[in-house]
């Protein structure tokens, strides 16, 4: 018993002593209490990384002294840009342009040229030719999935309000195949389905009538409005204006075209209304807004609601026809995003 009871106290022994070091270097690098001298910058041996301490209190100081030290050396370099910029004055150079994913996308091939007459021949004879040609107006045909709940059916009245002569009909068990015929004995321009699973919208598909195309798209992050912080007061039925940004290839200028569609011409300026569908990273942000001029310079806006996130799918010819339809575009995720630089839309 006496041979364990020294052991233990020699434990104890070395436990202090190899503490002694690191207490050492803790008051020689920090501040001390008498002197008050500033916290100086780690000093590590080269090859060492802070995550071989094994002292974990020890390997936290360390390292927020170390990320510390790069914010006042990155701070500190940027004053003396600044300086040397305003020093030289006209004779500066440019500001660098930062790096992102955005803008150092691969090229593709079908980046749409504004001038190009293929482009311009393809764009007077698709199927949404007579929208533009001002030959038709819009009427949309709103619906969900079957049984739907309280929150898809919110969306979809919610959606009735952002997009004008908008009419939502409950499914009641009825096929698409079936109430696509309906729709175009009816005149109806377009169809929108909102597919739900777990009483959360996850789907939407648009086909535009009586020929196509049908797009099925991913629904995330939806928020009705009640559940947007600061909004603005509920929409006026005035037609709003439409943004369509950065849909720049042949396929984006297929899906924005589908989207314009859903909107009559002349919009009511008066109402101060703008729908807004921005593609990023072949994610397509709907937003819907109200601007408010403060003054001459400034501009204020107020969100109105509903917004979601949608993400392409598919892309089909046609109308809805999930046996034989045929595919202009399918989203092969093993096959086309092995390149994070690589957009489609």
């Amino acid at each position: 018993m006496e041979k364990t009871g020294g052991s233990r106290k020699k434990g104890l022994k070395r436990k202090s002593a190899a503490q002694e070091p690191q207490e050492a270097a803790v008051v020689e690098d920090g501040a001390t209490e008498s002197g008050g001298q500033a916290p100086k910058a780690p000093a590590f041996p080269p090859g060492f990384s802070i995550s071989e301490i094994k002292n974990k209190q020890r390997r936290h100081l360390m390292f927020t002294r170390w990320k510390q030290q790069q914010r006042k050396e990155k701070l500190a370099a940027k004053k003396k840009l600044k300086k040397e910029r305003e020093a030289l004055g006209d004779k500066a150079p440019p500001k660098p342009i930062p790096k992102t994913i955005d803008n150092q996308r691969v090229y593709d091939e079908t980046t749409v040229d504004p001038n190009d007459e293929e482009v311009a021949y393809d764009e007077a004879t698709d199927e949404f030719a007579s929208y533009f040609n001002r030959q038709t107006s819009p009427k949309i045909l709103i619906t969900t999935s079957d049984r739907p709940h309280g929150r898809t059916v919110r969306l979809c009245e919610q959606l009735s309000t952002v997009i004008p002569n908008s009419h939502v009909y409950y499914r009641r068990g009825l096929a698409l195949k079936r109430i696509i015929p309906q729709c175009i004995s009816r005149d109806f321009t377009d169809l929108i389905v909102i597919n739900e699973d777990r009483k959360t919208p996850n789907g939407l598909i648009l086909s535009h009538l009586p020929n196509g195309p049908t797009a099925h798209f991913k629904m995330s992050s939806v928020r009705l409005r009640k559940e947007i912080k600061r909004r603005g007061k509920d929409p006026t039925e005035h037609v709003p204006e439409i943004i369509l940004n950065n849909f720049t290839t042949r396929l984006g200028h297929s899906v924005g075209r589908m989207f314009a569609s859903l909107f009559p011409h002349n919009p009511q300026f008066i109402g101060r209304q703008v729908a807004t569908f921005h593609n990023q990273r072949d994610y397509i942000f709907f937003r819907f807004h109200r601007y408010i001029f403060k003054s001459e310079k400034k501009v204020g806006i107020q969100e109105l609601g509903p917004r979601f996130t949608l993400k392409l799918r598919s892309l089909q010819k046609g109308t809805f026809d999930s046996k034989y339809g045929e595919y202009e575009w399918v989203h092969k995720p093993r096959e086309m995003d092995t390149n994070r630089r690589k957009f489609h839309l």
